[in-house]
């Protein structure tokens, strides 16, 4: 009976991480095929960015609500909802015929994708006793690792090759059959659960802070569209929104759609203002440094798939070494370490990047850029739960995630308009050089941040 019950919770554990693995994919599988996909739809800038912003911003938007509903209608059920809603719109993105769809298509993509994840670390918590959690967490962020590493290089695969003679399709479509499969399999093998005690939606909390955050980061978009009037009133709007929703939440005694004291903790504050410029910073990165290699270097697909190794690869490797010798002995430091060293590598390739560049020379800036990222994503979930309740750690989790999220809706917005707008006469190695002075602004925002953080975290389990 124990043999049986411990590989069905193996089997569940595998196709909830198969699930997740289609949604890690999907944060970087897209930005290598964003020149093609521009070149075939005739895709202007602004909608590139937001074929890959507004999946984060969707998928941002709908965390905490998925993972009510998970709490009070099944875990299962939303999850098994989450995976169709992936997969068919998966289908759509592969079927687009204009920007407008396929941006569209990828919204509704991310909105899966709300509902899905989700499921996954509350599944895991029903499905592994503590003792046996720690090594269900690992794979976790193994695979967080490998997608980072894989996404780019199966992206390009995938367009380079031309399956099918479906050319960049193919890294939307790709999700179909194992999509199918997952959905099969999680209806076997993955067990219902619902919360106790499960909160009622903050459906007016959910509008305010949508519209809010829409209102944020739309103008940064779509700046040279709107023009200065309405990119400012835009903005200002949306300052004026969120104060709404703060007031709104604090007022809200049941079931609130953020829990408002869990900012009283300044290790929470700080280490979600440090997550926020972060991720903002890497993944708007990410975005131009692909774009830019395919449109100004001239690079293939599979070539400018194949540069981001150095990076993708110093990742995991700097990860395993930052929890097991560097955290235990010297704590925060470690995070500022990596912060300072992927400001190193942004201020190298400016320097490295224009005529002639290779995938060789940029390779030593990528590795410490890589590094330096491993070092932040092993230990800043730890440092920002340092001072959080163990009863609200689940809330925090979310609302971390979430922030994650926005953030980089954020950053491949604001970076990817430093790195499109203004005039192309210098050529595209001026307007990466440009872009890359925000993601340089944000890690040294994050470092200042990072000082309300404690000196040590102990690991924590949830």
């Amino acid at each position: 009976m124990d043999t049986r019950v411990h590989q069905q919770r193996r089997l569940a554990l595998l196709v909830v991480l198969l699930a997740l693995f289609m949604d890690l994919l999907d944060n970087t599988i897209v930005n290598v095929a964003l020149p093609v996909i521009r070149d075939d739809l005739g895709a202007s800038s602004s909608s590139l960015q937001w074929v890959a912003a507004g999946y984060a911003l969707s998928f941002a938007l709908g965390l905490i609500t998925g993972g009510r509903l998970g709490d009070i209608f099944g875990r299962k059920r939303i999850f098994l909802i989450g995976i169709a809603g992936f997969t068919v719109a998966s289908a759509l993105c592969g079927a687009a015929q204009t920007p407008g769809q396929l941006v569209a298509a990828r919204v509704l993509q991310g909105i899966g994708a709300a509902l899905m994840v989700p499921q996954v670390l509350s599944i895991i918590q029903v499905l592994f006793p503590p003792g046996e959690r720690a090594k269900a967490m690992a794979a976790f962020g193994a695979l967080a690792g490998i997608a980072t590493v894989g996404g780019p290089i199966v992206g390009a695969l995938l367009t380079e090759g031309d399956v099918a003679g479906l050319g960049w399709r193919s890294i939307f479509l790709i999700n179909l059959p194992v999509g199918v499969f997952t959905l099969l399999a999680a209806a076997l093998v993955v067990p219902e659960s619902k919360a106790e005690h499960a909160n009622r939606l903050d459906l007016p909390g959910t509008a305010l802070v949508t519209l809010g955050l829409l209102l944020l980061i739309y103008p940064l978009v779509q700046g040279r569209e709107m023009g200065p009037v309405w990119i400012w009133s835009s903005l200002a709007g949306s300052l004026v929104v969120l104060a709404v929703f703060v007031a709104y939440e604090r007022r809200r005694v049941d079931s609130p759609l953020v829990v408002l004291a869990l900012f009283r903790h300044r290790s929470f504050s700080g280490g979600l203002l440090v997550a926020l410029l972060f991720f903002g910073g890497v993944f708007g990165y990410l975005l131009v440094f692909t774009v830019y290699l395919q449109a100004g270097q001239g690079y293939s697909v599979l070539r400018a798939g194949l540069a981001g190794i150095p990076w993708g690869a110093a990742v995991p490797v700097f990860a395993a070494i930052s929890l097991a010798v560097f955290a235990p002995r010297l704590g925060r430091p470690v995070l500022q370490v990596g912060l300072v060293l992927m400001s190193v590598s942004m201020l190298w390739q400016m320097m490295l990047v224009g005529p002639g560049v290779t995938a060789l020379s940029l390779a030593p800036a990528l590795v410490v850029g890589g590094a330096g990222m491993g070092l932040i994503l092993a230990l800043l979930f730890d440092f920002t739960l340092a001072d959080v309740p163990v009863q609200d750690a689940g809330s925090a989790s979310g609302l971390g995630t979430t922030v994650q999220q926005v953030g980089t809706a954020i950053g491949i917005a604001a970076i990817g308009a430093a790195f499109f707008t203004g005039p192309t006469t210098s050529g595209l190695s001026v307007a990466f050089q440009r872009a890359l002075w925000l993601p340089v602004g944000m890690f040294a925002a994050a470092f200042a941040a990072s000082f309300l953080l404690p000196r040590k975290a102990q690991h924590r389990e949830i």
